[in-house]
């Protein structure tokens, strides 16, 4: 009698299990179907077989896969430029992955736009220039991207519940132009961080380090919201979550390709991600054109320097 009450307690969780897998699954996809700019949206069973399970894909493929995150600084009708820009690399074999943040002022050779600063490429052609310059200057294939404005950012952070962040130093700017919209007021300290504070934190320049500083800090809370991303917590209230931030995300993953890059991403040890600021110190020359100052490189060296990145993921 015991046998069989274990046997069918076991195959009630069993169910449960994989209603719940199921529940998730569907989620994702009715994520990823809205945003999405694939051409074709994946089933998603709404109809009677919406109670069936959905397995999870796995990633199949050995090639590094690289994926553009573009944050806009889109105000109302105004398209605005990039206002930040970085590059996840993932190795599907290793599960390392490389965070690159790309200095905005960067002077690079923009197609049909002659060479001019990087976060122009999304001013001149949107995210397709921006895909195309960020590939010619890193010698490196772009695959997918994921685009998302001040807005979508800052729902992002509230869904997750805020993030703790150590602030290094007191921070404060005010601006006019944006009706002090968004204006920076932050503390030192370790605090927690909500939406708004968190894009205040990793959208603060003014002081010595500049550009420098903040995309340092845009690299250390992009890997803090990630490992929130991995907790019971958050994978608990993910359908809430990817409702919260759909109206404000774009990307041309299509749904398969989200749930098999979501199924990857839970396998990555993010305490070992490696962060980095390209053009690295080492290669970067101040320069001034016309009356302004940018940041000049060699880009054949910078492309020898992420090659031997990857390189060394191989030899670890």
């Amino acid at each position: 009698m015991k046998r069989k009450w274990l046997k069918y307690t076991m195959l009630l969780l069993s169910i449960g299990i994989l209603g719940i897998v199921s529940y998730y699954t569907y989620s994702i996809i009715q994520f990823s179907n809205h945003i999405s700019t694939a051409t074709k949206p994946e089933p998603t069973n709404t109809d009677t077989d919406q109670n069936e399970v959905i397995e999870i894909p796995k990633w199949e493929g050995k090639e590094r896969v690289n994926i553009l995150l573009i944050g806009g600084d889109s105000r109302g009708d105004d398209a605005g430029r990039s206002d930040t820009v970085m590059v996840a690399s993932i190795d599907p074999v290793s599960k390392k992955v490389h965070l690159f943040s790309l200095l905005r002022d960067t002077y690079v050779d923009i197609p049909g736009h002659g060479k001019g600063r990087l976060n122009s490429a999304f001013a001149y052609g949107g995210i397709e220039l921006t895909r195309q310059t960020i590939s010619d200057l890193l010698d490196l294939p772009i695959h997918k991207y994921v685009y998302t404005d001040f807005v979508g950012f800052i729902a992002l952070v509230d869904s997750l519940g805020g993030v703790d962040i150590d602030v290094e130093k007191d921070m404060y700017y005010t601006s006019k132009a944006d009706k002090h919209m968004y204006d920076i007021d932050l503390k030192q300290g370790l605090q927690h961080l909500d939406g708004k504070m968190a894009l205040q934190y990793v959208r603060f320049r003014n002081d010595a380090k500049s550009d420098f500083g903040r995309t340092e800090r845009q690299r250390i809370l992009i890997t803090q919201i990630a490992k929130k991303m991995q907790t019971t917590g958050s994978l608990i209230k993910l359908p809430g979550i990817l409702d919260a931030i759909a109206p404000y995300i774009e990307t041309d993953l299509s749904p398969k390709e989200m749930l098999k890059l979501m199924a990857l991403g839970f396998d990555v040890n993010l305490d070992k991600i490696d962060e980095q600021q390209l053009p690295p110190f080492s290669l970067l020359s101040n320069e001034k054109v016309g009356r302004a100052q940018v940041l000049g490189v060699d880009k054949h060296k910078l492309q020898a320097y992420v090659k031997q990145l990857f390189e060394n993921d191989t030899l670890q």
